[in-house]
């Protein structure tokens, strides 16, 4: 029997296909997630279902849709779908939705982001625990779960009504005309790219989309579609540069992160798009409320205010970005791992719609895009560096200890702050023996000095 505790992470279902959870497991979560529906009284009689390219989706889907079919509600099936196409048929339909995804995991991987009605977020803390227990008593028993005889799938195709809203929210057709390299991973931007920028795009925008790795494959034959690390960048770079491009674009597995590249090859920064994105959101609603995570630069917030905005900081992780969003009716959100969210898409993130505003950005002015990314870019980051720690906790006090001179922040992990502007975040990975650091200086090379020095105290 599966032990739920094992793939049910903060956010989302995630683990190994069949080794920690199979097609019998998939029907309990649904089954329970109806429950949770049903018991809280959410609206609707149907929940949307869709799936990405791994070759587990369209079983593990089809079992969770018979669990909650069990518990009485009917189900629409999206079948392929990126995770914020989901997010956008909950939004636009006002119905509770599951996306079978395990985003940038390994092949091996498969996993499940679930939401209410209005795209709303299920986290530990707002029903995922509950849906946990109840799916694990229900294995437990070992029974099939059982109902009235459901009510046959209703299918939607929303890809056009997704890519129609997108254009709404940025209008790309009077922007000068772009080269555009977009490097899908294999995954889901490969099945959204084409219909919402490329060549299927009604009507055609000044946009000439250079594909790499559009064909979807979930057992990732060219690279993993991860793009937050810097080895899965690297054919984007060098087609950027042999095409002389304007810009290069990459997706994650499930199409909900984008990462940027500019013309020379050079990454630039998720705190530089957030802070971008947040300018142009600001500029359309003054005085607006826009949501960092605790491990953006701290220009972003610098950058928000400049323009008139209020800066909310947040944990890292979706569901509580989500929130606060909805909480402070923000505008806009940005997180340092290429999550972007949008008042205006239901508070959901987005890695299209960032990517729309970029082009949009670029495509407005004259300046190629490193000149105008450096007008984002104020301070030398380190990206994100991972540590293999037996006992987290204890390390995190060690280094703690280290730097008695330094402003502490235990919001998300544990953030340093120095007189100089420097600072450093050190936080557990939700999912693995991991401790994750963050640096930033004000120069290159205080930030490479601090670096060095938290790791070699994180390591030794």
């Amino acid at each position: 029997m599966s032990d739920l505790s094992q793939i049910v992470k903060a956010y989302d279902v995630r683990g190994t296909v069949p080794d920690q959870w199979d097609e019998r497991t998939a029907e309990a979560l649904g089954a329970a997630f109806t429950q949770v529906l049903n018991d809280t009284g959410e609206p609707g009689d149907a929940v949307l279902i869709a799936h990405d390219m791994r070759a587990t989706g369209p079983a593990l889907a089809s079992a969770f849709a018979t669990g909650v079919r069990a518990e009485g509600r009917t189900v629409i099936e999206l079948g392929l779908g990126s995770t914020d196409m989901l997010y956008y048929a909950s939004g636009a339909l006002g119905l509770p939705g599951a996306m079978f995804t395990a985003s940038h995991n390994p092949a091996q991987y498969n996993g499940i982001k679930m939401c209410r009605s209005g795209a709303r977020p299920i986290g530990q803390d707002s029903g995922l625990a509950d849906i946990r227990d109840r799916a694990q008593a229900l294995l437990a028993a070992g029974e099939r779960v059982a109902g009235e005889p459901p009510a046959p799938a209703r299918r939607r195709d929303l890809l056009p009504d997704y890519a129609a809203h997108l254009r709404k929210l940025v209008d790309l057709s009077s922007i000068r005309p772009l080269k555009v390299v977009v490097d899908a991973g294999n995954g889901m931007g490969g099945y959204t790219v084409p219909t919402v920028l490329g060549e299927a795009a009604l009507p055609a925008l000044p946009l000439e989309i250079v594909p790499l790795y559009f064909e979807l494959d979930g057992t990732f034959p060219n690279h993993e579609a991860n793009p937050l690390d810097p080895k899965n960048l690297v054919d984007l770079q060098r087609a950027v540069v042999a095409h002389s491009a304007d810009i290069g674009l990459a997706f994650d597995g499930d199409a909900d992160r984008c990462f940027v590249v500019d013309e020379r090859g050079e990454p630039v920064s998720p705190s530089a798009i957030t802070a971008l994105v947040a300018a142009r959101e600001l500029a359309k609603h003054p005085g607006s409320t826009v949501i960092h995570n605790l491990i953006t630069s701290r220009a972003v917030p610098e950058i928000i205010r400049e323009h008139g905005g209020q800066p909310v900081v947040a944990r890292v992780g979706h569901s509580f970005i989500k929130a606060e969003m909805a909480r402070t009716n923000a505008v806009f959100g940005g997180e340092h791992s290429a999550h972007y969210y949008f008042r205006d898409f239901w508070f959901a993130d987005t890695g299209m719609l960032a990517a729309m505003h970029t082009l949009a950005a670029l495509g407005e002015q004259s300046q190629p895009l490193s000149i105008l990314a450096s007008i984002y870019e104020r301070y030398s980051a380190s990206g994100e560096i991972n540590s293999t720690v037996a006992d987290q906790a204890a390390k995190v006090a060690e280094v703690r200890a280290a730097y008695p001179e330094a402003e502490v922040d235990e919001l998300d992990g544990l953030t340093l702050r120095f007189p100089d502007g420097a600072w450093f975040n050190l936080r557990p990975s939700n999912t693995e023996p991991l401790l994750r650091l963050n640096v930033e200086g004000p120069t290159e090379e205080r930030m490479i000095s601090l670096r060095d020095e938290v790791l070699e105290r994180v390591r030794r």
